[in-house]
């Protein structure tokens, strides 16, 4: 049977319509999802390169699959650098989840895009406790995320340093670029 014009325009605006209330709780469950990990990391902080087995298990609700495959071969790679480069520094050093080298004192989750599986995060390095005459840090980081049999999960960020020894670019190429040097 064939539809209308009208029929199909008709069917577009009900689809469509039925997709924005969707794209809402998307949006929703993924600024859940992010805010779990942002609290996780809260545990860690400062956090210094890639999470070892018992630090990944607190990350694991929240990471996708391909993630926590990805921090565990760079681990992995890690271990394997040490045992080879006695004394030599680790290929990571610094925060591996944000774009400062310090990490974030704090947080702040920001929009959330469903369409473009992504939430916005601003996070804070303020440690004036310590260093009076220090200025906080801020800065905004993307998270992407990755919808998995088991709901949405954080599968990358993307670093938003603006200054000059910020991480840059995406956080899996920094965990790839560990691996690959590892064996090098």
């Amino acid at each position: 049977m064939r539809a209308t014009a009208a029929e199909a325009l008709a069917l577009a605006a009900a689809l469509f319509g039925a997709a924005a209330p969707a794209c809402a709780d998307d949006a929703s469950d993924m600024a859940g999802t992010v805010a779990g990990f942002y609290a996780a990391y809260a545990t860690f902080h400062p956090s210094d390169g890639i999470p070892d087995a018992k630090g990944r298990a607190k990350y694991a609700p929240f990471v996708s699959p391909s993630l926590e495959k990805l921090l565990a071969d760079g681990a992995r790679a890690e271990e394997a650098f040490a045992k080879a480069n006695k004394g030599s520094p680790p290929l990571l050093e610094g925060d591996l989840f944000t774009s400062n080298f310090e990490g974030a004192t704090s947080y702040r989750l920001g929009a959330c895009d469903a369409t473009l599986k992504t939430c916005k995060v601003d996070l804070t390095y303020d440690d004036r406790s310590q260093n009076p005459k220090d200025k906080a840090v801020t800065w905004t980081d993307t998270v992407h995320l990755a919808a998995t049999q088991d709901g949405w999960r954080v599968d990358d960020i993307g670093y938003g340093a603006t200054w000059a020894f910020g991480n840059k670019g995406l956080m899996r190429d920094t965990l790839a670029s560990v691996i690959r040097n590892a064996s090098e």
